[in-house]
């Protein structure tokens, strides 16, 4: 606590028994904050007001971080913005939970949940969180032979898709939010006609997922300003005429270390060297065996707890897909089926850590973190994958160039 100037303050009143004041709260001067509220007459005082007087700070730091009047927020509603989340996005608290976090990441509040028209169609788990026909689908068992027909809608959809991440990847820059990119996402699913498959997916709060540094996949987007040299990804999904389009990137932000660069780089070779081997007859296992190769030669790991899923009517349905080697996929590609490779690859250790908002997984030695998926349709011949890049996309990959 610093003590200010006796002619400054000498006609204030202390916060805490109104007796002239001679002392103000160092914080309260560090964040601007009226004086009239930060005077204390004594040491004593200003420790007997600190439980209530604390909340000050943090309502002025909730303010300066969104629209609005967030630092006014008394609720823990999901209804209510600029807090943080907890429980798989059913609740909010305004305080940081309290977490042994594995690098220097840590989530910032989030603003409430954007709107859907009433005229765009809806997932049955957009009003209440719960998917309803998803988990008891035979499709969780079976793998579907898409119509050419429900082909002909996923590439429209997937297509839709890849425009949202395009336009996401156009707005990231250093002091951009991730809450900004995921208004981005929002609005440029809506104009299109669909609908952002994560939002209320299981209570998820937001319309895409952003994972930075070293959150390895559904980071929620919030009130952080990305900085220079940090690594983004963006996973979009479209829900449109029925059927999920589903892809994701990680981009750089500003100037990024080579060590980045080079992680990015390799789970980006990941991917393409995992599609090129999809045609009808292969195993699903070996896709998992050709990315830890490469992974492995680069000295990187590859995460297992999280896989590629089959899609298409279901958000997530059979078959899986794991990305590491020696796993247990069951079942062979078969030309009409349509499923995501996503593999995440880490530049430590390939375990995982869940974040307090219960979606946030990050590596568990704090080292960054990179993914890279699209959605795939095997054909008669081979793979066509219906969320590739188009002409109009952004490159946002030197090594495209070169």
């Amino acid at each position: 606590m610093d003590s200010g100037s006796v002619a400054a303050i000498s006609t204030l009143s202390c916060a805490q028994c109104g007796k002239p004041a001679h002392l103000q709260c160092p914080k309260c001067v560090e964040l601007k904050l009226p004086r009239e509220g930060a005077a204390f007459c004594t040491q004593d005082c200003f420790k007997a007001s600190w439980s209530t007087h604390k909340s000050v700070h943090l309502k002025a730091k909730l303010s300066a971080l969104g629209p609005g009047s967030p630092g006014e927020q008394k609720s823990a509603s999901p209804n209510d913005g600029w807090l943080y989340c907890l429980k798989k996005g059913q609740n909010r608290t305004p305080k940081l939970p309290h977490f042994d976090w594995t690098g220097s990441l840590k989530p910032y509040p989030i603003s409430k949940r954007r709107a859907i028209p009433a005229h765009i169609a809806q997932p049955d788990w957009a009003i209440d969180g719960i998917p309803k026909i998803e988990p008891n689908s035979d499709l969780q068992h079976v793998v579907e032979i898409k119509t050419p027909e429900q082909i002909e809608i996923m590439r429209e959809t997937c297509r839709i898709a890849r425009e949202v991440l395009d336009a996401a990847a156009r707005a990231i820059r250093p002091g951009v939010t991730t809450d900004e990119i995921d208004e981005v996402v929002h609005e440029a699913t809506i104009a299109a006609g669909g609908y952002p498959s994560p939002l209320n997916y299981h209570f998820f709060p937001k319309s895409c997922c952003t994972s930075v540094n070293e959150v390895i996949c559904h980071g929620i987007p919030d009130a952080r300003k990305l900085e220079d040299g940090d690594i983004v990804n963006v996973d979009v999904t479209v829900y449109y005429k029925g059927v999920h389009g589903d892809l994701n990137e990680t981009f750089f932000v500003g100037n990024v270390d080579e060590a980045s660069r080079r992680l990015v780089q390799c789970t980006y070779e990941c991917l393409e060297k995992a599609i090129a081997i999809v045609k009808p007859g292969v195993r699903f296992r070996e896709i998992g065996e050709v990315i830890n190769r490469h992974a492995s030669m680069s000295g990187l790991s590859v995460v297992k707890s999280y896989c590629g899923h089959g899609i298409g009517e279901l958000f997530h349905c059979a078959p899986n897909i794991p990305h590491y080697a020696r796993n247990k996929a069951v079942g062979v590609a078969k030309a009409g089926q349509t499923f995501t490779i996503e593999p995440m690859i880490n530049a430590g250790v390939w375990r995982d850590r869940m974040w307090p908002d219960g979606w946030t997984a990050v590596t568990a030695d704090g080292k960054r973190s990179a993914q890279f998926e699209h959605t795939l349709l095997v054909t008669e011949t081979g793979v066509e994958v219906l969320t590739a890049r188009l002409p109009s996309s952004p490159n946002m990959f030197p090594w495209l160039s070169s």
